[in-house]
């Protein structure tokens, strides 16, 4: 069975930095959604860095849109690291890439 989380890596620019690790999947999607509420309720920017994502579907886009979507109505700036290249196919294909807040490290 596939696994994923979201690991707190610390502060950064007065706000939080996380990383999502593992695969997101229709399995692994729902038990996160719980994290990532909780990694909202935060003030600051967040970082949400996806270099450990090591596959990702439909779902996964899904969950990334949510959160962005959560994260903006609490007015919390929400930047994504390291997409990988299957989130980007995704979101382009479905013409969402404008939706995703990239952001170098």
């Amino acid at each position: 069975m596939s696994q994923a989380r979201l690991r707190f890596q610390g502060l950064s620019e007065g706000g939080s930095h996380y990383a999502l690790v593992g695969v997101l999947d229709f399995q692994t999607v729902p038990g996160l959604l719980p994290d990532g509420k909780r990694m909202l309720e935060g003030e600051g920017p967040l970082d949400l860095d996806l270099v450990e994502v090591r596959e990702a579907n439909s779902a996964g886009l899904a969950l990334l849109l949510e959160w962005i979507d959560l994260a903006g109505r609490r007015g919390r700036p929400l930047r994504l690291y390291n997409l990988p290249e299957s989130l980007a196919n995704l979101a382009d294909l479905a013409n969402l890439g404008p939706l995703l807040p990239l952001a170098d490290l």
